[in-house]
C-alpha cells in the first residue's frame, strides 16, 4: 500500500493511502490499527475504498510501522494525535474505523470533537478494555510470551487452520506483524487499553456508527461490543459467528461489506 509521509509536532509520521489518488473535495475515510499493528491490516478495505474515490488515510500510530516514536501510552493522546495528522491532511471531517485499540482512539476522537466524525466504526471493541496482568507484565518485559499470548487469544480456533483468502497463514501474520515492533511499543499500547476511561470523553458522540464483534473473541467478547454499541444513540451491530478478535485476518470479506454499508462507496 503506498502513502505519503508527514511531520506532526516535529516527527515523522507515515499514512497509508490505499494507492490511490482521489479528488481532494472527496470523502475520507481513517483507519486506526490496533496494539503492536500498523497500517498494513487495513490493506484490503483501504485499497477498496481509495478505489471508488475516497480519500483514504490509514496511519501508523507513533512509534509503530514507519511512523517515528516515541509512542504514546494514552489513548487520549492517540486521539489528539489522530486530529493534528487529520489537519495536516486537510481532512475536516472524516468516518473514522478503529480495530481494538484503535477502537478505543476512534471512539475518543469521535467523542471529543464531533463536528469531524461523520461516521464511527468499532471493530472488537470494549470500553473499558482490560489487560490480564500476565500479558501486561510480559509485554513489559519484551519477552516473546507477550506476543504468543495475544496472537493465540485474537484466533478462533475454528479457523486457525484454513481461511476463505487463500495463501494466507493468519497466525504466521499476526506473529511478524507482533514480532516487528520495537521494544517497548506493546507495553505502551496495552497499557493504554488497560488506562481507558470511557466514561471521560468530553461530549457525546453523534454520528452513525457501527460495531463489529467476533461471536469467538477471547480478547474483547462480543459482550462487551454489544455493550459499547447500547451505549451509542445511532449503532448498527453485525455479529461474525465462527471469528475472533483477529477478525481482518479471519473474516476480511464480511468485515468489508459492513464497512461499506456505513462508510458509503
Amino acid at each position: 500500500m503506498s502513502g505519503t509521509r508527514l511531520q506532526v509536532d516535529g516527527r515523522s509520521v507515515y499514512v497509508g493511502n490505499g494507492s490511490g489518488h482521489p479528488d481532494i473535495e472527496a470523502e475520507s475515510v481513517v483507519f486506526v490499527h490496533g496494539a503492536g499493528m500498523d497500517h498494513t491490516v487495513w490493506a484490503l478495505p483501504a485499497r477498496y475504498f481509495a478505489r471508488q474515490g475516497l480519500r483514504v488515510a490509514a496511519v501508523d500510530l507513533p512509534g509503530h510501522g514507519r511512523s517515528e516514536g516515541p509512542p504514546f501510552d494514552s489513548v487520549d493522546d492517540m486521539a489528539a494525535w489522530l486530529g493534528e495528522v487529520l489537519d495536516a491532511l486537510a481532512m475536516p471531517k472524516a468516518a473514522v474505523v478503529g480495530h481494538s485499540m484503535g477502537s478505543l482512539v476512534a471512539y475518543r476522537f469521535a467523542a471529543s470533537t464531533i463536528d469531524r466524525c461523520r461516521a464511527l466504526a468499532l471493530l472488537g471493541t470494549s470500553a473499558p478494555m482490560p489487560v490480564t496482568d500476565p500479558l501486561l507484565n510480559a509485554a513489559k518485559d519484551n519477552h516473546h510470551a507477550a506476543i504468543d499470548m495475544a496472537n493465540t487469544w485474537s484466533h478462533s480456533t475454528g479457523t486457525l487452520g484454513s481461511n476463505a483468502n487463500p495463501g494466507i497463514w493468519m497466525l504466521g501474520v499476526g506473529e511478524r506483524l507482533l514480532e516487528r515492533s520495537a521494544p517497548g511499543v506493546f507495553h505502551a499500547d496495552l497499557t493504554a487499553c488497560n488506562t481507558f476511561d470511557a466514561n471521560s470523553a468530553e461530549a457525546s458522540i453523534q454520528c452513525p456508527a457501527l460495531v463489529i464483534a467476533g461471536n469467538d473473541d477471547m480478547m474483547t467478547p462480543a459482550r462487551a461490543g454489544l455493550d459499547v454499541a447500547q451505549s451509542l444513540p445511532d449503532a448498527r451491530v453485525v455479529r461474525l459467528e465462527g471469528c475472533g478478535h483477529a477478525m481482518l485476518n479471519e473474516r476480511p470479506n464480511e468485515v468489508l461489506d459492513a464497512l461499506i454499508g456505513l462508510v458509503g462507496a
